[in-house]
Order: structure tokens, then sequence, then C-alpha cells
């Protein structure tokens, strides 16, 4: 199967005046080499594509695929992670991971903590700010947490994400909303431990990888930043969930999650507890890093027996089931 690999290459918007921040969810060469090089011992002929205005010149120059593996971010906009799976879908081509609906709702933090709630899944009481005048109206209890309504990677996230005032409330948040020009999610800060979940499959089929624990060092920031992620060596601990009470309570509410939004193929979903221990939402990650060695989903794949290669099969294995007249890859 010719399977094409929609990404988007750090250096590549380096290279053209791109700041490090800016481009921090993007991926490095390793880790399309990565994915490549497990497509094709999967028994496939990967053919890389690159960014979304790539993608929309190979279609209309006519070049198709039997599947496309997309887990291109895009740089502008609420609907960035959706250009891509828009363009296959307006030229009927097959793709990995969530839909152009579910990639916009779970891009945006607030809209994507509304369906939740309404799902009656716990999450953290929030506000979503989009103006300077709007922090005075947030009507909730300190501390509260505040960061860019749509951003990943922990951009936008720092030691003063912590808000205890007012004062501090409107200061950050006007912080927020023109260093990024969006707009500040607010929520109601939850002192418990930090999780990450890793699921893969697409509704009743979807299953839980495993989980880990997210625990930082005393010389890190206190919240999962861009800065304890990308110096997540020196920076963060990952130790596997206990006790086993709490782990199956963390894996129940993230396939909740997961089959309620309607992600699909392989994603993660991240958690903390709140002051009586009791596991939140904080939000979903349906184009999780897939660095072979870096990424938290194959972390904690490795933590729990899964191999790259194995996570990369039943991601496909769950999309294939959408390409008509499609089997299992070969290998």
């Amino acid at each position: 199967m010719r399977i094409g690999i929609a990404f988007d290459l750090r250096q590549e918007y380096l290279d053209q005046g791109y700041t490090a921040e800016q481009t921090a969810e993007f991926d490095k060469e390793e880790t399309i080499a990565g994915i490549e090089q497990a497509l094709a011992e999967l028994g496939h002929q990967p053919e890389r594509i690159g960014n979304a205005q790539s993608l929309a010149r190979a279609l209309t120059d006519g070049r198709r695929w039997d599947l496309v593996f997309n887990f291109s971010e895009g740089l502008y906009g609420l609907g960035r992670e959706s250009l891509v799976p828009c363009l296959l879908e307006a030229w009927r081509v097959p793709y990995t991971f969530s839909d152009p609906l579910v990639l916009a709702v779970c891009l945006h933090k607030g809209v994507c903590k509304r369906v939740v709630r309404d799902l009656g899944l716990p999450t953290a009481d929030f506000a979503v700010v989009e103006t300077p005048g709007d922090a005075a109206r947030v009507d909730l209890p300190f501390p509260l947490f505040i960061k860019p309504v749509a951003e990943g990677t922990g951009k936008g996230i720092t030691a003063r994400s912590v808000i205890h005032d007012r004062a501090a409330l409107a200061e950050g948040c006007a912080e927020l909303l023109a260093r990024f020009e969006q707009a500040v999610l607010v929520e109601r800060y939850l002192p418990g431990r930090e999780f990450t979940v890793g699921v893969v499959g697409t509704g009743a089929a979807a299953r839980v990888v495993g989980g880990m624990e997210v625990l930082f060092k005393a010389h890190a920031e206190a919240t999962y930043s861009t800065v304890n992620k990308e110096n997540y060596l020196e920076m963060v601990e990952y130790r596997a969930i206990e006790p086993a009470s709490l782990r199956d309570a963390l894996h129940a509410l993230s396939l909740a999650a997961w089959r309620g939004l309607g992600c699909r193929d392989g994603g993660r979903v991240d958690l903390r507890l709140d002051e009586h221990d009791r596991p939140q939402f904080l939000e979903v990650n349906p184009l999780a890093g897939l660095n072979p060695i870096h990424s938290d989903l194959p972390i904690l794949g490795r933590m729990h027996g899964w191999s790259f290669l194995e996570i990369m099969r039943a991601i496909l294995d769950s999309a294939l089931t959408r390409v008509p007249g499609a089997t299992r890859h070969p290998a």
C-alpha cells in the first residue's frame, strides 16, 4: 500500500524565520524518518508529502495515495490541524487519525471541555477569556491556571501560569492574549498528581496502551511546560500509575473522553487529580507526538511493553477499517 506522509518539518519553518516557540509543535527529521521506517517495516511504501501547502500542490498535480499518514499540525488559526484532513476529504483520499471536526474541537481547549462536561465527565470549572476585560468577569475561586486556548507542547505554560489573585489574572491573561493572539483558558487549579494515558483505536474498539505519572524534578518548572517537555530527561520523571484502582479510574475516564469526542486511531489524554484525589480531564491530543524515542506516547508505550512498531501497527489497523476493500498491513 502506498502511504503518503503529511507533516510539518520544524527545520523548514526555522529556515524561513519562524521562532523556536512558533515551531515547538513541529517535527524533527528523526521523527519523520522513524515513521517512514515503521511504515516500511509493516510492508508499505511510504512517500513523503510535507505540509498542507505541499499536499495541496500534490493533489492538484494529480498525485494520489492509498492512505495518508497525517500528523501535520498546521501553523495558523483554530482550524490549522484540520487543514490536511479537509483537503484529503475533498479529494476522497483516506487518512489516519481524527476528522476535521474532532481536530478543531480538541484544539480549542474551551470547546473541548464543554463537550467533555456535556458528556458528564469530570473536568475542572473554567472560563474562556477573549479580551483583557473578560478577566475581570471570571467567577472562579483562586488559585487558577491559565494557558492559551489552542496551543500544544506546553506553549504559554510557565511557573506563572498558576494564578493567586485578580491582579495576576488580569496581567497573565493580557500577556497571553497579546503573545499568542488567541483566547485564554482559565480553569480552577488542580493541585494533585498529573498523568497522561495513551489510547489506540476508534470507538468501541479503542483501548488503552497504558498510562504514566508525570513528576517534575526539583529544578524543573512545576508545570508541564515547553521547557520541561523539550528537556524531559533532566526535568521530568515518568512512573507507572499506582495504585491499581487509580490506574483503572484514569484509564476509564480517558477511554470515555476519547470515545465521546470521536477521536480515532491513536493519541493521548491528559489528566490531573483535584484536591480530593479525584481524576479530572485536562485535554486530549488526537495528533500526539510520534518521535520513536522522545514523545510521550512511545515513552508510555515502552513502559507497558509496546514497541513503537506495535503502536504504529495499531494506528494503521484502526485507520484501515475506513479504507474500502483494504486488508490489514501485510507485515
